[in-house]
């Protein structure tokens, strides 16, 4: 190999340990997230990511280093470590279970998904809010909260600001469920099984739905995770579909402009688009569909099973840290009330049209 191979091999390769700083700081805070779980076991892991992501990120001293040395691999981990724990949620999911439910449980899920999903995307349109917040918000209330947003956000190839606003959002009302429809249920005149299904079509991500339903006792709680679980699997079909829509607009972008093959001279950002139009199936999420197969043999023993779940809150933790780490809470604030707004008004839908489903099919 010449020198100047050499030194075109060595320009070639990514900086080493780049990063390294920013996915040791997300451990740590995974880290930390554990320890408030322990000290409060009402918070979960993974809300807890997100909000000691934000402080890291306006912490005087650890700002610099978040916005700095360490925002490669933040960002690595907003994106790359929430891929693989989308993966690994497919093993919380078994076809038989889902399919166990009944077909009008299956449809209740189905109609609560597609209006909040519609709802939602609507309200934020009509009230104006920046990017992909909309289609980001209507993802994380419809199906599982920051790991459906951190999945339709790949897809769609939505800014980290955005992604992170959405999050920090669907984070802070999916907690506050947590509080709020436990105190709801007997004067709404629900049932241990009727309760469960409520919180399950209703609360945004899985650890919200079990801290939210096991206060309605064990039969709540089983109900809950069997009607989340069936959201989740809607995860698949509604990132295809955000897939086929990018792809649908980067072909017509380009169709008004230069056209897909030829030189991009001007910085046409229609250009680029097409030229990275994403797959209809995103890897991971073909992914998230062989594991969910892989569950419904039957071969895993439960061991198996509870390292990969194990892992996969970790991963996810890790990712919502990252993401958390990227909020600017300047920026949040000059859309916070609109923001606030969507969130109040998807949470209205949700719910509702989630209480008037258990009602028709109990």
């Amino acid at each position: 190999m010449t020198l100047r191979e050499r030194a075109t091999r060595t320009r070639s390769l990514p900086p080493l340990g780049g990063d390294a700083p920013g996915l040791l700081l997300a451990a740590a805070g995974v880290a930390a997230a554990i320890g408030v779980h322990a000290a409060v076991p009402a918070v979960p892991k993974l809300t807890a990511a997100v909000v000691l992501g934000m402080a890291a990120a306006h912490l005087p001293g650890l700002r610099p280093v978040v916005r700095g040395v360490a925002r490669p691999g933040l960002s690595t981990a907003g994106k790359r470590l929430m891929r693989l724990g989308i993966v690994l949620l497919g093993l919380k999911l078994s076809l038989d279970d889902v399919l166990g439910l009944g077909w009008a449980t299956v449809a209740m899920v189905l109609a609560v998904v597609a209006a909040t999903f519609a709802g939602t995307l609507w309200l934020g349109r009509r009230l104006g809010l920046p990017g992909d917040q909309p289609l980001l918000v209507a993802t994380g209330y419809s199906i599982c909260g920051a790991s459906a947003i951190g999945a339709v956000s790949q897809a769609a190839g939505s800014e980290e600001e955005d992604v992170a606003s959405s999050v920090a959002l669907v984070t802070l009302c999916g907690t506050l469920a947590i509080a709020v429809l436990p105190l709801l249920q007997h004067p709404l005149g629900l049932g241990e099984v009727e309760f469960g299904r409520w919180v399950g079509a209703s609360v945004h991500d899985v650890g919200q739905v079990v801290a939210t339903a096991q206060t309605g006792g064990t039969g709540a709680l089983r109900e809950a995770v069997l009607v989340k679980l069936m959201r989740v699997v809607l995860l698949a079909p509604l990132v295809a579909g955000v897939a086929v829509g990018v792809r649908r607009r980067a072909r017509w972008d380009g169709g008004n402009a230069a056209g897909p093959d030829t030189a991009d001279t001007g910085g046409s950002q229609s250009t680029v688009k097409i030229g990275r139009r994403p797959p209809i199936v995103p890897l991971f999420v073909a992914g998230f569909l062989a594991m969910i197969v892989l569950r419904t043999t039957g071969v895993l023993p439960e061991r198996a099973l509870t390292l990969a779940g194990d892992a996969q809150e970790l991963l996810l933790a890790a990712a919502l840290f990252g993401l958390g780490s990227a909020v600017h809470l300047p920026t949040m604030v000059r859309t916070g009330g609109r923001l606030a707004l969507l969130g109040l008004g998807s949470w209205v839908v949700v719910a509702g049209v989630s209480y008037a489903g258990v009602l028709v099919t109990m």
